[in-house]
């Protein structure tokens, strides 16, 4: 399994980038995952659905499944910090890579989704785990870099990058255990 992650504030392109990004990969053969970090709560269940009743009476985990999708939505009784290696640990094993949008601050290798736009600072000047950055205007990158720069607008590229470079995103869970 491979593992990146894509790093950005609000509003960067994230989400955008790694929506085309899955296409382009699948297009290659590869089978993708996608682990999304949340900032505020969510809901995937409607009210008054089996599940959203299940849940509602008590239930820690409820498991929903049929014969083209299965769901699992987990209760916390109180607040609790989810790190991204133990998301990716709940994933299907069979998976080719896993696209992880936010969890910023984690020890996983990222692409910088940096807008000079968003007049936000960018991460790669002090995060050592920025491996490449996807923008929209290399020109005004606040500093060079010798990692590689990609066109926000061109995912291709990117994707033809992380294929290139399959073994360098290589995961290894019991490093992270």
């Amino acid at each position: 399994m491979n593992v990146v992650g894509f790093a950005g504030y609000s509003g960067s392109g994230k989400t955008t980038l790694v929506e085309r990004l899955i296409p382009l990969l699948r297009a290659r053969g590869q089978r993708v995952s996608v682990v999304k970090h949340a900032h505020h709560s969510f809901d995937i269940d409607h009210p008054g659905k089996d599940t959203a009743r299940h849940r509602a009476a008590g239930a820690f985990e409820v498991v929903v499944a049929s014969n083209t999708r299965l769901a699992l939505m987990r209760e916390f009784e109180q607040p609790a910090t989810v790190t991204v290696h133990q998301l990716i640990a709940e994933l299907h094993a069979g998976v080719d890579w896993v696209l992880v949008e936010g969890f910023k601050d984690s020890d996983l290798q990222k692409i910088e989704v940096w807008r000079a736009s968003e007049a936000k600072p960018a991460r790669y000047l002090y995060d050592a785990f920025i491996v490449a950055i996807a923008t929209d205007s290399p020109v005004d990158l606040p500093e060079p870099t010798q990692r590689p720069v990609f066109d926000l607008n061109a995912p291709e590229a990117v994707a033809d990058w992380l294929v290139a470079n399959t073994r360098r995103f290589d995961y290894k869970a019991e490093v992270y255990a």
